[in-house]
């Protein structure tokens, strides 16, 4: 059996990256609700973590792929505090759109 890697070629893997990098940038940059931008900054990190197992695969060494676990572990705790926070708000103030939360300054 042919290596995956082999078959498809790391530029492909690369290009994906690029345009998943791209759309979650998007949607930070013109979207205003604070979910969708979360969604956005997992497809980002997502996007890098394509990238570190795709190359970590073409090296053969393992040690991008152990560094992507530990990234989804952390990312996975940075979802679950900032719903919490936005649960948090929403009670507050009854929305979670960004350009209401400047309401929030001191």
């Amino acid at each position: 059996m042919e290596h995956v890697l082999q078959q498809i070629g790391i530029d492909q893997y690369i290009y994906l990256a690029i345009l998943l990098f791209c759309i979650g940038a998007f949607g930070i940059l013109y979207r205003r609700n604070a979910i969708v931008m979360f969604m956005s900054i997992e497809i980002m990190l997502n996007a890098a973590n394509l990238l570190l197992v795709a190359f970590s695969n073409y090296h053969e060494d393992a040690n991008g792929q152990v560094f992507v676990f530990f990234t989804m572990a952390v990312a996975a705790a940075e979802v679950a505090i900032g719903l919490a926070i936005l649960v948090a708000i929403y009670r507050n103030i009854g929305s979670i759109d960004i350009d209401k939360l400047k309401k929030l300054k001191g």
